[in-house]
């Protein structure tokens, strides 16, 4: 099977992301997972055949264990339930898109850190810190942190890099109440998902 580099419907014309495909419905949105690779900020040329089926079903299963714990978006994932347009069109579709409530986007990413790898490892060994957060000296690279930490970072235009701001730079940017809210449900999250995973 070939790789699916993007998806097409006669009469929507999607904004494409670095991975997804997302076509705009008025008060919902198809979110399209493509084969597309994208790595530190670039899009390969060549993408990986299931990689969106994957990235959908990993995406559902998470939406499911969290479900009543965090507000989502999905309404459905079965073609069926999709537009006309894109219900005959199921073969395109099927297993990588989701239709969800068009929602309010934070202009920020929420990542949070149980270990001390990437970005992270590389600021902390210049100053001891991970995004403005002061860490405990002679932590090791891949090291799991004392506790999780939130280092958010910017959410880049197709073309231009994710960059790590502080969670004062976040405040700035969403304001105080949604940075708090945003930070602390993260953390519940990640603490609740890594639970599950050992």
């Amino acid at each position: 099977m070939q790789a699916v580099q993007q998806t097409n419907v006669p009469g929507y014309t999607p904004m494409r992301g670095k991975v997804r495909d997302v076509y705009d419905l008025g008060d919902k949105m198809l979110i399209v997972a493509t084969d597309r690779i994208s790595a530190f900020d670039v899009v390969m040329a060549n993408g990986i055949p299931y990689k969106g089926i994957v990235l959908t079903q990993i995406s559902r299963f998470w939406f499911d264990f969290l479900s009543g714990q965090v507000e989502h978006h999905l309404l459905s994932d079965d073609v069926k339930d999709f537009p006309k347009p894109f219900a005959q069109q199921a073969d395109q579709f099927r297993g990588r898109s989701m239709l969800v409530k068009k929602v309010q986007v934070l202009p920020i990413e929420c990542v949070i850190r149980g270990y001390l790898a990437g970005s992270g490892w590389k600021e902390y060994q210049k100053s001891g810190t991970v995004c403005g957060i002061k860490l405990p000296a002679g932590l090791k690279q891949c090291q799991k942190l004392p506790e999780p930490i939130f280092t958010p970072s910017t959410k880049a235009e197709r073309g231009t890099h994710d960059e790590n701001i502080s969670f004062e730079e976040t405040v700035k940017t969403i304001g105080r109440q949604n940075a708090e809210y945003v930070r602390d449900r993260s953390i519940e999250v990640f603490l609740k998902a890594g639970r599950y995973a050992e």
